[in-house]
């Protein structure tokens, strides 16, 4: 029977009325989901009648949350605008094309602006525009170590003995993302998720430098699956000596690089989350970035913000909190740190799943390449390494004082070990009166102690007698200092052997 809704209600309303008062609501616990009229806070004081904000409050708070966010979106950029960075570094030296390969033939030095690149090895650094290009070939010379990287900096896949190659070179087949057509046969295929994808080799110069050289230029060869049949002769660019920069910027340019990223790429680059930090500030692909001057004024505060940020976590990362595991010798809260926190190259914490941000701006801030294999220490092979940003006191390294490393005996590099100064500005090798600002068991007539250990000075002028053992600073600029050991051996692997602090000597 269907009853009419007046009599429903009537009879809800009679249940209602049965049911027993409920007691009031504590004043505590009002007092604990309330706002009071005014509230004092860091940004001032906000105003509000009876929990509803006041416009002038509202307008300080969109003021705050888009510094907020403005300032996250550094932090979580960084990854796509630093190799954005290196490939804008790679077209000023005209290597626009996938044949087009700038490489540093005499080694690198402190006039091309690169992340803590190395002084010893020869850097090879081929890009592909997928998007372009569509499929790509890369024939990789035997002996290279690297890896493909995309555009957002995450690893792709390993060249060398950490790659299917294992170090006898072979094709590599780069397709570009969402590819459905044909995949040939006779190639190692690499499937990034964006169209940009950056490559970065290291050759061997054990051999010497023309050895090396010649190696990758009759064997390394890149042009689109398209041209196999007639491939663009390669073009191999020297850039060794020439100045030219790869780094992002830390002004306001920073987000108009990002934004470049973000339109270029598939939409699925990115997380949801992420999509939406970046859009909450104005960056959407398929949309204009075109901030109004209220906009732009608080996104030019908050990349200062950020970068301030970035520097204290790089320089005084938080070991006994979110950043644990990045201490070399963590047992004695040494200033020696290592690049990646607990050796994790994708920053997903020790249970796989939780993103660690401050490991990632470690990491990205200073460094680059990607890749698990800079990241195992596997005695005698490879590479590791230890920075310094900071002396025995915790403080900036100042070029304008003389400081001291102590090298105890036997090194534990197979191959050899060495000590390289970046300025704190560029995060790249130190320009002074030395070219290579590096020192290490390679270095001529380099000064030993009785016992077989070594002390390196780091200063504006060398210690007499100790002039081969001594890196130059320049008065008014800032330093950090990269110990790696090539080949690296047991004793460094489980830290039964150390170098001291970074010592002020005066």
């Amino acid at each position: 029977m269907i009853r009419p809704a007046s009599l429903v209600i009537a009879i809800v309303a009679t249940q209602l009325i049965c049911l027993p008062v409920s007691a009031q609501v504590s004043k505590e616990v009002l007092d604990s989901i309330s706002t009071p009229n005014e509230v004092e806070t860091s940004i001032g004081t906000l105003k509000f009648l009876d929990g509803a904000p006041y416009p002038e409050t509202a307008d300080r708070i969109y003021d705050y949350l888009d510094t907020m966010r403005g300032v996250d979106a550094f932090l979580k950029g960084m990854p796509g605008a630093s190799l954005q960075g290196l490939i804008h570094g790679a077209h000023s030296q005209g290597a626009a094309e996938a044949h087009q390969v700038i490489y540093f033939d005499k080694l690198m030095d402190s006039q091309s602006l690169y992340l803590t690149g190395n002084t010893s090895t020869m850097y090879v650094l081929p890009n592909l525009d997928l998007k372009r290009d569509g499929p790509t070939v890369m024939e990789a010379p035997a002996g290279m170590l690297g890896a493909f990287n995309d555009a957002w900096f995450r690893y792709v896949q390993d060249i060398g003995p950490a790659g299917p190659d294992k170090g006898k070179g072979g094709k590599y087949l780069v397709l570009p993302p969402g590819y459905e057509g044909e995949v040939p046969e006779g190639y190692f295929v690499v499937r990034p998720r964006t169209y940009d994808v950056w490559v970065f080799m290291r050759a061997s110069i054990a051999n010497g430098l023309e050895a090396a050289e010649k190696n990758v230029k009759e064997n390394l060869r890149l042009y689109p699956l398209a041209s196999k049949d007639n491939p663009p002769a390669m073009e191999f660019i020297g850039v060794s000596g020439n100045a030219f920069n790869t780094i992002h910027a830390n002004d306001y340019n920073f987000y108009e690089h990002l934004n470049e990223v973000i339109q270029k790429e598939p939409l699925d680059m990115l997380d949801p989350e992420t999509r939406g930090l970046f859009a909450s500030i104005g960056m959407e692909k398929g949309k204009p970035f075109a901030p109004d001057a209220r906009m732009k004024k608080i996104l030019t505060d908050a990349i200062a913000i950020a970068n301030a940020a970035a520097r204290s976590i790089v320089w005084y990362p938080r070991v006994d909190g979110t950043m644990k595991g990045i201490e070399v010798y963590p047992d004695t809260h040494s200033a020696w740190m290592m690049g990646w926190v607990d050796k994790n190259v994708f920053f997903n914490g020790k249970d796989g799943q939780t993103m660690n941000s401050d490991a990632r701006v470690t990491f990205h801030y200073p460094y680059t390449a990607v890749t698990p294999a800079m990241a195992v220490s596997v005695p005698g092979i490879g590479s590791d390494y230890g920075m310094a940003y900071v002396d025995s006191r915790k403080q900036p390294l100042d070029g304008s004082k003389t400081y001291k490393v102590h090298i105890p005996p036997n090194p534990p590099a197979k191959d050899f070990w060495a000590l390289t100064m970046y300025d704190n500005q560029t995060r790249s090798q130190l320009q002074t009166v030395q070219r290579f600002p590096t020192v290490g068991s390679q270095t001529e007539g380099l000064r030993q102690n009785a016992d077989g250990s070594y002390d390196i000075y780091f200063g504006p002028k060398p210690p007499q007698g100790y002039e081969n053992n001594w890196l130059a600073t320049v008065p008014g600029k800032g330093w950090f200092v990269a110990l790696r050991m090539y080949g690296p051996l047991e004793p460094w692997i489980d830290k039964t052997w150390r170098p001291s602090e970074i010592e002020l000597v005066e």
